[in-house]
């Protein structure tokens, strides 16, 4: 065998033999710098940023749209933060997950008969797709699914509005989450298409509950103000095999977790979920509040905030930072 070869099995047995890099390993990474250093990057780009608030929710419009703050919760306990990470905000769609949990553990896998789990490919409040498909929503994530979730804890709970606010109070450690009710009413006042959305759905025999009490449910779930370490920390039973690492309960099976945590990656951010695997491979669901909340399994969650919105309704710059977060890091499920 000439010296060249022997040099190369040389060099191939010894990689073989060294401990590949554990990706997961958090000592390898100063956290509180990468922040620091993705939040002086967000401040540069305020100013050529070209999203928009929500403003087709009247109570939403005037939150400041140069706001941005972060915050990473370690299954350990600890938090990192930048920004305005304690500033509480409109959770929007990120109820989506937490209420998905909740019908999933009373209905099991029935829910499933009454709405999918595939992406959708149009907007979050798209009719389009439930005159096709008997009203079956694509997935509990976009305004029709998440609807007809509210329909099936309305059936379960006597009080839907208490057991979904302690539920969160539970995950997140802080019992002081409630209602923005400001928001709530606006969005009572101007939801013309879920309205039509629901109805809609009734038509195909998929709502089962009174309409408008399905919509005032909804729209609570979506009204809450919570801060980016209180959402971080809500969404830890998801990267923790179901387990609420502050209360030690198990929220749900290590199935589910693993299976919600793919629907979040398929459907977490609307017709945009393929350009956000691309970019930054985390299971993750936003909000048009402007939060984006991601977890990385076994690992940590984290939670953006930043109100102005790309066109699909994802926080532009939210998505930016996770975006980063995942490089610098190399944290990402892929």
């Amino acid at each position: 065998m000439g010296a060249r070869t022997l040099a190369a099995r040389f060099r191939c047995e010894s990689i073989m033999r060294s401990p590949p890099q554990n990706p997961h390993d958090l000592s390898r990474h100063d956290l509180q710098d990468i922040l620091s250093t993705i939040h002086a990057e967000v401040r540069e780009r305020f100013d050529t940023q070209t999203g928009k608030v929500a403003d087709y929710i009247p109570a939403l419009a005037s939150v400041p749209r140069d706001t941005f703050g972060m915050a990473v919760v370690t299954l350990d306990g600890d938090v990192y933060t930048v920004g305005e990470a304690h500033a509480p905000f409109s959770i929007q769609s990120i109820s989506k997950v937490h209420t998905l949990t909740l019908a999933l553990d009373k209905a099991g896998d029935d829910l499933w008969k009454r709405v999918g789990r595939e992406p959708s490919g149009d907007p979050f409040n798209s009719l389009i797709q439930l005159e096709h498909e008997s009203g079956i929503p694509r997935n509990p994530f976009i305004n029709a699914g998440a609807i007809v979730v509210a329909d099936v804890i309305l059936s379960h709970y006597d009080d839907p509005e208490a057991a979904f606010l302690e539920f969160m109070r539970e995950r997140a450690g802080n019992p002081d989450i409630g209602r923005d009710d400001e928001v709530w009413e606006s969005e009572r006042k101007s939801g013309y298409r879920n309205v039509a959305l629901a109805n809609f759905i009734r038509s195909f025999g998929n709502i089962e509950n009174d309409v408008q009490a399905v919509l005032d449910f909804y729209y609570f779930q979506c009204a809450l103000k919570m801060n980016c370490i209180d959402l971080a920390r809500s969404l830890q039973f998801l990267a923790d095999r179901g387990r609420c690492p502050s209360s030690g309960e198990q929220v749900t099976s290590i199935e589910r977790a693993r299976r919600t945590n793919a629907v979040m990656m398929t459907c977490g951010t609307y017709d945009a979920a393929g350009e956000f695997a691309f970019h930054v491979g985390l299971p993750a669901k936003s909000g048009v509040g402007g939060g984006i909340v991601a977890v990385v399994p076994h690992v940590l969650n984290l939670c953006v905030w930043s109100p102005a919105l790309d066109d699909k309704g994802n926080s532009q710059l939210g998505a930016y930072a996770l975006h980063r977060f995942t490089r610098m890091t190399g944290l990402s499920v892929f």
